[in-house]
């Protein structure tokens, strides 16, 4: 549509097209044979129309996407239908929707194919076509002559969009590339561009509050932009007074498509390249992370030791680690640092290499946690926090010694006269307050008893139902396998917390075993 606002000057506002296109006869060649055979059973004419119900219709239905079937009588009484009115219209309403269906999936696959053609992969080749300027001046001059004018220019907006600046031109001189950038505010014609019109200044001497930015007689002024964000506006000058056809303004606007094209997908390859870099940063730190890991179960007599790590995000802060101190007795942790992907892996690492710092001398379990909590909170800004559920344990004797802080626990699945028990909870987390008091407890672990050592992530696992799976089914799927060995103890209880193949918290299980003997 075209809109005269002042002599010398159009504004051409976008017309978008209705939807998808509906169905026409041309397009269902077996539509005229159906009604045609429709007819033959009836004695009723029956045609499909795309426009408002006429005279002389006996009965007509909407058809779902567009146009109606309509169901006529003959004119003479020897057209009279066989049937009447009320049988055949039944089949007319079945034969209606299912032209309804046609036009529906002729929708869905007018939109399926446009996705597709958005979806395809963008991907530089070793032998990439030339520079990014050469394909835009490329693009400016086979523009600018499509419509006869000599000049065309690229201004794009800056990112606080205040200016527009001439990023590349064909026609102009070379050093127009060196001049400021024309602010935004003022420049009539750029504003009224980038709201969406195309704006033709037949006669530029006549309009120059409309801010033509080079000197030449006519010039068309249209917007440079994606689907959602304008990039800024091209501008086609010509070397004397001329008005534009509709046809040629269209032109220059596919013109601007193919420049936002173009520089859409320059970004994209650039964004590309820095994802993949940040990919392969990320699996190197995801690596990292599992090497940290221990893989070498400690060789004490009638004890088994097997541990599982599930980060949700590849990064987190889940981990678990054993050691054998050097006064003989087993060490074993569960951590959990807070904070989001590598912020809890930093923080992870951190705390990891605390414990272990604090575990070359001789300790009991409260203070090894007051110490990496000291560590934790002279060693940070304040915000980073973790939990840890931390168990030493006499081989000779089974004597269990354990602390903990933040939302850890453990489970001690003993014999007939403690079957189950769930040691730990919630408590103030590592890193929270150098003042933080830990408490150390003790139990036995006694031949054929089992522990079980879960982060918060493990205890928050739910079902496929969504359900919480909690302490008492892990504790029963134990029980009902504890002959097995500790590895594949694990093993079930992966399978039971990480059915979908991810978590949407880090999970963490370490099982100890002592053998009935």
């Amino acid at each position: 549509m075209t809109k005269k606002s002042v002599a010398h000057l159009k504004l051409h506002v976008e017309d978008l097209p209705p939807g998808a296109p509906t169905l026409a006869d041309a397009d269902l060649p077996q539509l005229a044979a159906l009604c045609r055979a429709f007819e033959q059973t009836t004695g009723w004419q029956l045609r499909h129309e795309l426009a408002q119900g006429g005279l002389g219709e006996s009965w007509s239905a909407p058809i779902a996407g567009g146009g109606r079937l309509v169901m006529t009588a003959g004119q003479s009484d020897d057209d009279r239908p066989a049937v009447e009115l009320a049988q055949a219209r039944p089949l007319a309403l079945t034969l209606a929707s299912l032209l309804g269906e046609v036009n529906r999936l002729r929708r869905a696959l007018w939109e399926r194919e446009a996705e597709l053609a958005a979806g395809v992969p963008v991907s530089s080749r070793p032998d990439e076509e030339p520079h990014l300027a050469e394909r835009l001046e490329a693009v400016l001059k086979g523009g600018a002559e499509a419509v006869g004018c000599p000049a065309a220019a690229l201004y794009l907006l800056d990112e606080t969009t205040t200016t527009l600046k001439l990023r590349a031109a064909y026609g102009l001189p070379q050093e127009r590339l060196l001049a400021a950038a024309r602010p935004l505010r003022g420049s009539v014609a750029d504003l009224e561009a980038l709201v969406g019109h195309a704006v033709v200044l037949e006669d530029t001497s006549l309009l120059p509050h409309w801010r033509c930015p080079e000197d030449y007689p006519a010039a068309v002024c249209v917007p440079v932009s994606s689907p959602t964000t304008p990039l800024g506006t091209l501008w086609v000058f010509s070397k004397e007074q001329r008005d534009f056809a509709p046809e040629e303004t269209n032109l220059i606007e596919i013109v601007a498509g193919r420049l936002a094209a173009d520089l859409e997908r320059e970004m994209l390859l650039v964004a590309g390249v820095e994802s993949k870099q940040r990919d392969r940063q990320f699996e190197v730190a995801q690596r990292w992370q599992n090497d940290r890991l221990p893989s070498v179960t400690p060789i004490i007599e009638d004890y088994e030791v097997a541990g599982w790590t599930c980060q949700a995000a590849g990064v987190g802060g889940d981990f678990h680690d054993w050691s054998v101190l050097p006064d003989g007795r087993l060490a074993c942790v569960v951590g959990d640092a807070h904070g989001a992907l590598l912020e809890a892996g930093f923080n992870a690492a951190a705390l990891q290499a605390a414990v272990r710092a604090h575990t070359g001398y001789r300790h009991d379990a409260a203070q090894l946690l007051a110490r990496v909590n000291d560590t934790l909170w002279t060693g940070s800004a304040g915000d980073q926090f973790a939990g840890l559920f931390y168990a030493l344990i006499e081989p000779a004797t089974g004597v269990l010694e354990f602390a903990h802080a933040g939302n850890l626990a453990a489970i001690l699945l003993g014999g007939a006269d403690n079957p189950r028990e769930v040691l730990g909870g919630q408590s103030p987390p590592l890193g929270a307050d150098c003042q933080t008091k830990f408490k150390c407890d003790h139990r036995v672990l006694a031949p054929g008893d089992v522990l079980i050592l879960l982060s918060e992530g493990t205890r928050n696992a739910v079902d496929e139902a969504g359900l919480r799976i909690g302490e008492g089914a892990i504790a029963s799927l134990v029980s009902k396998h504890e002959r097995q060995s500790a590895e594949q103890i694990v093993s079930r209880l992966r399978r039971l917390l990480d059915r979908h193949g991810q978590s949407p918290e880090d999970m963490t299980v370490l099982v100890v075993k002592r053998k009935s003997g």
